[in-house]
């Protein structure tokens, strides 16, 4: 053999051997996110331990070898190397993947193992607070995080519109009539979940006929990146309308929160729940498939009224009826307040059900309940409600309680660790730490830990930035024992009072932090600026973190504020008022900066998803909604302000002026002059509605 024919054989045993390597979906994602590294990495496949997922790196010659036991894994193995070695990241608030110079070499071979089946992701919320208007650029960003972050479940409700589009359509409604009953983009999740029906809507086909073509590619990759989709079971969820419509036998559900009507439940056990459970998931498979392993739904959710059903006997029926067309599938239940309830478990068949501690941060019912009556669990937590902006994340707490939880009583139960986060666009910390305590069989301190989260975030060990994380995980992320819902909220978006209330229903004011020992690490942060000019991440972080700080800030001159008011004094009234305004205007140039706090990146993404006039318009309404009044159209509606962002655009043409209204009601007020209390509900619906 000549020189040039052996050489032209060598090359042609090494592409072959890249290209006939496992995992091929990885190896795109890796082409994707991290061109520089993909043409030296090498993926094979090795076997499970004792059932678990495994990876092992090694870097012999000047090639990246990930050996993993599945897609999943190999995707998890490349994140590793990619933290732990090269210094890079994949977040929801910023990437950190310029190349390196020189691919760092793993001195011994890496091997890590998990002792959980399930890594999951995503509470129904998310996909209305976070993914309402995601484009398929988009989702792929998002499932590349997943995997790379070693998710192996995930809930994929996307496209549920038409599966009961056409079920109802079967059942005699005209297509009219069945998109009446679907909500829109902005509140699918509350439609999904049995709160609310047709808020948002109706929408129009082509908004339905998008939807499930995005959902089919959404199922299509994940199935290639090893992760197992969670689409929405059949419960009972039937139209208030159906009842006289077909002469069901409901029971009727009542109001939700703010005053909606929630759907009828269609009692279980009798020919029509059979029939109309049966069409349901005939049309599910003809739309998305007969492989799916995992269904969602709660029957009875946040309060459903469930008297005069049998409970164990609905449940009973309720898997039956998924069993019997989707044979091994396992139903995951939300742990979540009462649910799911004793008498509801004890209709199941525990080997296929999958329970959620969901508020893990705050809750133990997994303990409390005894492993949920023996039933299979995954430890989870939310840390934010509403996807409100807001440091917050109780951090040791997470990897003390997932540690405690898996070596305790009820260990053999825990099938896995989750984030369940009503919105997915802040704090990456906390879903990058969670879903990495996974591959932790060891208690983690979180101190040690984040030294490397650091350095993977940024690109770079800052000493400054060290020891300013030190300082938040010591401050914001600390894990305090009071309850908490989510992160502390921002008096710049509270409904104005001269009350002490929190900004929406159910969260709260309080830092339950040091918040001079919080503004002295973002300090610290600070200082590390001039040598981080160009750093996204760092700039992303730097934003969010002086953005808290004068948040914080303005909690103390609003409390001054109500002082001067109380006692009369007009003339400290107006001086603090301009101040407390001034600290709002600061807020909103310093969210301009980037398009993460922006208003106009929501809705941009909303007019995107319309392809007529029409679609826009009522795209945009869902968009801006959602994020103020929420709904339904009742002025006593406590749901306002759920959804509150500390947004540029959103601060300057709508806090702004709705604190200016009344501030200049107070202060006609004080000086004895006729004033008008405003109509704040008027204003946010008419903002929400016309945009004006």
């Amino acid at each position: 053999m000549n020189r040039k024919s052996w050489i032209a054989g060598v090359l042609l045993f090494f592409s072959t051997s890249v290209s006939a390597q496992d995992f091929p979906a990885v190896q795109q994602l890796a082409q994707r996110r991290v061109p520089w590294l993909a043409s030296s990495l090498v993926l094979k496949g090795i076997p499970a331990e004792n059932g678990k997922d495994v990876f092992e790196i090694s870097t012999p010659g000047k090639q990246v070898y990930i050996s993993a036991s599945s897609s999943s894994a190999a995707a998890a193995g490349l994140n590793w190397y990619l933290k732990y070695y090269c210094h890079r990241s994949m977040s929801h608030m910023g990437d950190n993947l310029a190349a390196v110079s020189l691919l760092p070499p793993v001195k011994e071979k890496v091997h890590i193992n998990t002792t959980f089946d399930y890594r999951y992701a995503l509470n129904y919320c998310t996909i209305s607070y976070t993914m309402s208007f995601y484009s398929w650029k988009d989702w792929e960003h998002e499932l590349d995080w997943m995997a790379l972050n070693g998710v192996n479940v995930m809930l994929a409700t996307v496209g549920t519109e038409a599966v009961w589009q056409h079920t109802l359509q079967r059942l005699g409604y005209s297509n009219e009539a069945a998109r009446q009953f679907v909500a829109g983009p902005g509140f699918t999740a509350w439609w999904l979940m049995g709160n609310l029906e047709g808020w948002g809507g109706p929408v129009t086909q082509q908004i339905i006929d998008d939807q499930t073509a995005l959902e089919k590619q959404i199922l299509a990759r994940m199935h290639d990146l090893g992760i197992a989709p969670v689409l929405q079971g059949f419960y009972g969820m039937i139209p208030v309308n159906a009842k006289e419509k077909m002469q069901l036998n409901v029971v009727a559900q009542g109001k939700w929160a703010g005053g909606f009507q929630r759907p009828d439940f269609l009692v279980p056990g009798d020919s029509n729940f059979t029939k109309i459970s049966g069409i349901y998931y005939e049309e599910l498979k003809k739309l998305y498939g007969s492989d799916i392993r995992f269904f969602a739904g709660d029957p009875f959710h946040e309060g459903g009224n469930s008297n005069g059903v049998d409970v164990t006997a609905a449940a009973h029926s309720i898997q039956k009826e998924m069993q019997r067309y989707f044979p091994g599938s396992t139903w995951i239940l939300q742990g979540w307040q009462a649910n799911p309830s004793t008498a509801l478990l004890a209709g199941l068949d525990k080997s296929k059900v999958l329970v959620q501690e969901l508020f893990g941060e705050n809750t133990a019912n997994w303990e409390q309940r005894k492993g949920y009556e023996g039933t299979p669990f995954i430890w989870c937590s939310v840390t934010n409600f509403g996807e409100k902006l807001g440091l917050y994340g109780k951090l040791q707490r997470f990897a003390d309680e997932t540690y405690r939880a898996a070596q305790g009583p009820y260990g053999k139960l825990l099938k896995g660790i989750g984030i369940m986060p009503e919105g997915i666009h802040n704090n990456p910390v906390i879903y990058e730490l969670m879903m990495e305590l996974a591959w932790h069989p060891q208690h983690v301190e979180v101190k040690d830990w984040i030294k490397s989260y650091v350095r993977s975030r940024y690109g770079t060990d800052n000493a400054d930035m060290q020891a300013a994380w030190q300082g938040l995980i010591a401050t914001a992320y600390s894990s305090f024992p009071q309850l908490q819902e989510g992160p502390n909220e921002s008096v710049f978006c509270a409904r104005p009072t001269m009350e002490d209330h929190p900004v929406s229903t159910w969260g709260t004011r309080k830092r339950n932090y040091d918040t001079q020992k919080f503004a002295a690490a973002v300090a610290l942060f600070m200082k590390a600026a001039p040598r981080m000019k160009d750093n996204t991440t760092y700039e992303i972080d730097a934003i969010d973190f002086q953005r808290q700080v004068i948040s914080n800030n303005g909690e103390e001159v609003y409390g001054e504020m109500v002082k001067a008011y109380h006692n009369k004094d007009l003339g400290a009234f107006k001086k603090i008022s301009a101040s407390f305004l001034a600290m709002m205007q600061q807020q909103d140039l310093l969210l301009s900066g980037n398009s993460h706090f922006r208003l106009d990146t929501w809705l941009k993404a909303a007019q995107h998803l319309g392809k007529t006039p029409a679609e826009k318009i009522l795209l945009e309404k869902n968009a801006r909604t959602q994020i103020t009044y929420w709904g339904p159209d009742n002025p006593d509606t406590d749901l306002h302000e759920y959804a509150n962002k500390e947004w540029s655009g959103l601060m300057r043409n709508y806090y702004i002026p709705r604190w200016k209204m009344f501030i200049a009601a107070l202060t006609a007020q004080l000086e004895g002059k006729e004033f008008k209390q405003p109509d704040f509900f008027a204003w946010e619906k008419n903002w929400a509605l016309t945009g004006k």
